[in-house]
């Protein structure tokens, strides 16, 4: 029973009839609703002009001139027989209340009753009429601003709606309108109330009508819609999925579904499930080749990865029978193989090359351009020369085989161990940091930088000098520091590198740069590496 239920409500053709019903009868309520408003709206201004109608013709029966004569007393005879008028018409013209009062004009806050006839009989009420001269207190503030209104001819009649209903008060819809004398001023007011029994009468069959086309336009548009959208939707789309299934088993085209329906979506669904699974087939028979040759390049890669990582300094302690100065560095690639590279070597005894580099560009070409570069710093390094002059070599050989327009900033630096001086030449690379035992922290070296190399030819370096006391450290580094990104694109930045140096000075070469590679990827956290991070440090300690 219970599969029974599933698969009925899960049926297509009951959903989309159950959503055209829901539809029609959302309309039906909405057209109910604006009808009955304006129905309402149109009822309503019709009863109150037939009410004012009536109203202003029970005034003719009334001598303007004598209602401060009634109220004295005098004109008896004129005032019972208009009363008899009154009361006669009341009841022809079926309505509950006639009643014609004197307003107080200094605040309209009270009237005193003239005339009052009652008739109960017409909407079962229980009114008790008044006597000539009763005083009472004006109901709301809405009947002062309107006696005010006619007292002083701003309109010709005024209206009250009363819906809200009681044991001895229906609803019901009052009329005032001006009683005048013969001079044209008003005397008084006349009321007329009138039960609102039509149009509440009037209202029930409205609504009675509206219900009744309502469940039969539902039930015809359902049984006609059933058949179309059957015949149009539901048998085209269970081929359509029937087919989809299918393939997802068997992996192999079947017969065309073109034109299995008139509707151009549905038509133009089952086309893209036929052209699908041609592609899916291509797809298939192309992703095996594709796979292999990605497990070949992936292969490559691997090496590609540990032929770079060998082409540097990687085992560490890596002058263990020289104990004046110590020395680590790093390497991470944003991807398999990248363009950072350091180096560091002895030119003699007393000599120690210091390199860093960064190619344009990641990937394959910029570690076959790194390599290049490492080799060629290296090997003029070791055949002598001051920095500058290095440089200005290995950016002459660059400029004649770059075709693909690449370049490299270096920072290269040779130390004499037993002075401490270092004499440095830099092609646009990032700033190195000292740290000065003396003081205690880390500063930045700032130098005016050559154009980088491979960029231009002809171009010049320039020497620097500077020189490391017992205890201080030279640290080197590539832009992917600074320039690490988290997930809100802000970067680390070189003054919190700067922070994290200082913080970490306690530390050796080795654990420095540990706490600072730790304190880039707590800033970075998921975000992904863009560049690579490659990082230098080295410290001269007492000789001997």
């Amino acid at each position: 029973m219970s599969k029974r239920f599933d698969r009925i409500r899960s049926s297509l053709t009951l959903n989309m009839i159950g959503a055209v019903v829901v539809m029609l009868a959302l309309f039906g309520v909405i057209v109910s609703m604006i009808g009955f408003a304006s129905f309402s709206s149109a009822f309503k201004r019709e009863y109150s002009t037939s009410t004012y109608h009536m109203a202003d013709t029970a005034t003719t029966l009334i001598n303007g001139d004598h209602i401060d004569d009634y109220l004295r007393g005098d004109e008896e005879e004129e005032y019972l027989r208009t009363r008899t008028y009154l009361d006669a018409y009341c009841k022809a013209i079926h309505v509950s209340l006639i009643y014609v009062i004197d307003v107080d004009r200094s605040d309209y806050k009270s009237f005193v009753s003239v005339f009052n006839l009652v008739n109960n009989s017409v909407d079962n009420t229980t009114y008790e009429p008044w006597e000539l001269g009763y005083r009472r207190e004006t109901s709301t503030a809405e009947y002062e601003d309107k006696y005010e209104a006619i007292y002083n001819k701003e309109v010709p009649y005024e209206t009250i709606y009363r819906r809200n209903t009681s044991h001895r008060v229906h609803p019901h819809i009052t009329t005032l309108v001006p009683v005048k004398g013969s001079d044209g001023e008003v005397t008084a007011i006349l009321c007329m109330q009138r039960p609102m029994q039509e149009l509440r009468n009037a209202m029930r069959p409205y609504l009675r009508n509206i219900l009744v086309a309502g469940v039969i336009l539902a039930v015809v548009v359902s049984v006609l819609g059933a058949m179309y959208i059957r015949r149009q939707f539901v048998v085209p789309i269970r081929k359509i999925s029937g087919e989809a299934t299918r393939f997802s088993k068997d992996n192999k085209i079947g017969e065309s579904l073109e034109k299995i329906s008139r509707i151009k979506d549905i038509n133009d669904l089952a086309v893209s499930i036929d052209t699908m699974e041609e592609e899916m087939v291509r797809y298939i028979n192309n992703l095996t080749a594709v796979t292999s040759e990605k497990e070949r390049i992936s292969t490559e890669l691997s090496l590609a990865s540990s032929i770079q990582e060998n082409s540097v300094p990687n085992e560490f302690p890596a002058f263990c029978d020289r104990q004046d100065f110590d020395i680590f560095a790093t390497m991470k690639t944003a991807k398999e193989v990248g363009g950072d590279f350091y180096n560091f070597f002895l030119i003699d005894d007393d000599h120690l090359a210091l390199i860093i580099g960064d190619v344009s560009g990641k990937g394959v070409p910029a570690a076959l351009f790194m390599m290049v570069t490492n080799i060629l710093v290296s090997f003029r390094t070791r055949a002598g020369g001051k920095p500058s002059e290095i440089l200005k070599y290995v950016n002459e050989d660059l400029c004649k085989h770059n075709r693909l327009d690449m370049f490299v900033t270096i920072w290269l630096g040779i130390v004499e161990l037993s002075t401490g001086k270092v004499i440095c030449a830099n092609a646009g690379h990032e700033d190195p940091a000292i740290y000065r035992k003396q003081t205690g922290s880390f500063e930045l070296f700032r130098t005016k930088h050559g154009f980088v190399a491979g960029g231009l030819e002809n171009t010049r370096y320039n020497d620097e000098e500077f020189t490391l006391d017992e205890g201080d450290r030279l640290f080197l580094y590539t832009d992917g520091i600074p320039e690490a990104t988290d997930a809100d694109k802000r970067l680390f930045s070189v003054d919190r590198m700067m922070d994290v140096l200082n913080n970490a000075a306690d530390a050796d070469c080795e654990g420095l740069l540990r706490r600072l590679h730790k304190a880039v990827d707590e800033f970075v956290k998921e975000a992904p590496q863009f560049d690579d991070i490659t990082m230098l440090c080295f410290e001269r300690r007492k000789n001997g």
